[in-house]
């Protein structure tokens, strides 16, 4: 949930992000006054425009001096409901290190108690490009990319004058950036991070081995493809990549993100306080329909059920916080499942979103009876 206000021109937004169980963490972010409201409308130069006056996202791709791609500008991502929340979404159980997957599980049961944006840390720059604003400014022998960020505000520089990475670099959030073309493609390498950051909401660890290898390609004037590999052997036992698009957006500018939380910090306690054993989570796994053709599917991995509605592939992690109830780390709605006399699973009802919505489970009859 947010609430945005513009006073003069301050922008004051203050965003829920673990609406969950005793788990909220409230954050502010503040844009300088010195900065006119105006500047979001003011025409971006240079621009090409079609007839009605409107930004030609379909021109040709500008290009640098060199004549390579320039990349410039101000990106949009896809938007947050995808690997924002879980970067291993299209992985196996095995393709994660054992350690790994237990600490990931462990902080969905807390529900995020302790996350980095919980205590006014950076999210890692793969989020970044996944749900904000990005500026792009190109020149010869580097790039800097500043990021309008949901927590805090931060940038990175990418050199491109051949430099080698640092030999031992003191680890930061947003590692060390070294790029170089190949062809129309920027390749970016990052190492040298810290191992604070999560790599999602939801909460998976890397480790200081974490390596990033990011493919830029600018297709035309508005739309660029954005490629991502994400290689940390000491947390996965494979590297893997993230696809996504990035949107141009030009008139517009990037707001100033402070966040301020020390009013939240001694609420935020984490976790529901419950805990069903592994061999109890079973029985709630099946395919529920909201309405024909409306379908959610439960399933289970470790000591978590995770919810899969409809098309989309995104699997939410539900914490238990009763023997039926179940609380979604990501959302903070609650799942409440129902049983019959027999004690089988017959349905649930989801909490939240703006009301209650009810959810049949097919083929109940076949269904495991509680024991």
């Amino acid at each position: 949930m947010s609430k945005k206000q513009t006073i003069g021109g301050r922008l004051w937004m203050r965003i829920r992000l673990v609406p969950a169980a005793a788990a909220i963490t409230a954050f502010v972010f503040l844009l300088s006054s010195e900065t006119p409201a105006q500047w979001l409308n003011y025409p971006t130069p240079g621009t090409p425009r079609t007839a009605d006056g409107k930004p030609n996202l379909a021109a040709p791709t500008p290009r640098a001096a060199d004549g390579k791609p320039d990349l410039s500008g101000i990106w949009r991502g896809p938007g947050a409901g995808s690997y924002d929340r879980n970067v291993a979404t299209d992985l196996k159980p095995s393709d994660i290190q054992p350690w790994a997957e237990a600490l990931y599980q462990q902080r969905v049961r807390d529900m995020g108690k302790n996350a980095p944006r919980a205590n006014c840390l950076p999210d890692p720059f793969p989020y970044y490009h996944m749900v904000d604003l990005a500026r792009i400014v190109q020149t010869p022998g580097l790039i800097v990319i500043l990021y309008q960020g949901t927590t805090n505000s931060v940038h990175r520089t990418i050199f491109t004058d051949g430099r080698e990475f640092p030999k031992d670099p003191s680890p930061t959030w947003m590692g060390y950036s070294v790029g170089h073309w190949e062809g129309e493609t920027l390749v970016v390498d990052t190492a040298g991070f810290n191992d604070r950051s999560w790599l999602d909401i939801e909460g998976h660890p890397h480790t200081e081995a974490l390596r990033i290898t990011e493919r830029f390609r600018r297709r035309d004037y508005g739309h660029m493809d954005l490629e991502m590999t994400i290689d940390d052997p000491k947390a996965f036992t494979r590297p893997f990549a993230l696809k996504m698009n990035k949107t141009l957006v030009p008139d517009t500018d990037l707001l100033e993100s402070v966040c301020e939380n020390d009013h939240s910090v001694p609420h935020m306690v984490g976790g529901t306080g419950a805990k069903l054993a592994r061999e109890n989570l079973p029985r709630f796994a099946g395919t529920y329909e909201f309405a024909p053709g409306r379908e959610a599917v439960i399933t289970f991995e470790g000591d978590l059920l995770f919810l899969q509605q409809g098309v989309n592939p995104l699997k939410l992690p539900l914490a238990a916080d009763s023997e039926t109830v179940f609380v979604s780390r990501t959302e903070g709605d609650r799942i409440e499942f129902t049983r019959d006399a027999q004690g089988a699973v017959t349905g649930f009802i989801y909490h939240g979103g703006g009301g209650d919505r009810r959810a049949v489970r097919k083929g109940t009859a076949v269904q495991d009876r509680k024991q």
